[in-house]
């Protein structure tokens, strides 16, 4: 057998937070990144202070606004004619969270800016770069040792958008629900900003987004059978001080890492998200389809990873069929 073709792996999102505390780990597992980021300058710049000139060397920094879907067709593109490898694994990682807004922000085609960026741009670009993550190698070299790897898609979930978990029942503004989905049927331009269609409301706005990711990643894993591809999510725990939180109030900005670290017990550090979303997209111990991979709120040293139960406005296969059909017909791709 020839010698074996270094592994890549694209990942969203790495100008902060968990995303950015995940590209140690990936490359010292021996892979080569593609960070995907709405502006390759302040991504370089960033990843330059916590990452050495070697580990740079494999980095391939590309820019991608996720909430216009014309530039992620434009990017999607830049990817597969810049990259003679196919892509082993692809990790869904960038999200926005405004929920002080009064009114709904706007994507270039006019969709509710947070479903746009973290539900919309990432199932364009995953269902774009599907033929070639199918088409990648069965065994690929990671640090000078030939493993087998099958394709594998990961996306970050939360536990906010899970109605089976306590987290996915506070009401604050309300738990993540997509009603019958008439928001999507009508087209979601405005004046619609909701999933379900009723008035905005920002907060839950940023639940139903990531409620999207994690049907997309069962619908997925549906279509497409274990046996070519792993599609998977998880919750790396409540990284409570990271950018995500920016738009928050001040106070709560103070108080909530108190109160996850101290009163929940739920606190992870950014570093040890960073090296679980790398985990699970890479080892083979998470290699398990339609898994939703949780450490539970109550975190314990060593805690080991478990399949968390999904509620049913996840799993529910009428919902999750009409969701996925409902997306690609927004998106552009039926």
């Amino acid at each position: 057998m020839g010698k074996s073709i270094k592994g890549l792996v694209l990942i969203t999102g790495t100008t902060s937070g968990v995303g950015l505390n995940t590209l140690k780990p990936l490359l010292r597992f021996g892979w080569e990144v593609i960070a995907v980021n709405r502006s390759n300058k302040r991504a370089v710049e960033i990843a330059q202070k916590s990452l050495t000139d070697s580990e740079m060397k494999n980095i391939h920094f590309i820019e991608i606004d996720l909430s216009d879907l014309d530039d992620v067709r434009n990017g999607c593109y830049e990817i597969l004619k810049k990259f003679h490898n196919p892509i082993n694994s692809i990790i869904c990682n960038a999200a926005v969270y405004k929920p002080r807004l009064r009114k709904p922000e706007r994507s270039p085609q006019g969709f509710e800016n947070s479903m746009a960026v973290n539900h919309f741009g990432h199932f364009l670009l995953i269902n774009l770069l599907l033929d070639n993550i199918l088409s990648s190698e069965k065994e690929i070299d990671l640090n000078g040792r030939a493993i087998k790897f099958k394709p594998r898609i990961t996306v970050l979930g939360t536990v906010t958008a899970n109605y089976s978990e306590l987290g996915g029942r506070i009401p604050i503004p309300a738990p993540a629900d997509l009603g019958n989905l008439s928001g999507f049927k009508n087209g979601f331009l405005s004046p619609i900003s909701m999933a379900n269609g009723k008035k905005f409301k920002p907060g839950k706005a940023y639940k139903d987004s990531k409620l999207c990711n994690m049907v997309t990643v069962q619908e997925l894993s549906k279509k497409y059978p274990k046996e070519r591809i792993i599609i998977n999510s998880l919750y790396p725990g409540c990284v409570a001080d990271t950018k995500l939180f920016r738009d928050t109030p001040w106070l709560f900005r103070f108080l909530f890492p108190i109160f996850q670290k101290f009163i929940t017990k739920g606190y992870v550090s950014q570093r040890l998200a960073g090296e679980r979303v790398a985990q699970v997209a890479t080892l083979e111990e998470y290699a398990k389809p339609a898994v939703h991979w949780s450490w539970g709120n109550r975190q314990k040293l060593g805690r080991k990873a478990f399949s968390q139960k999904l509620s049913k406005r996840i799993i529910d296969s009428n919902i999750s069929r009409q969701t996925y059909e409902l997306t690609r017909k927004l998106v552009g791709l039926a």
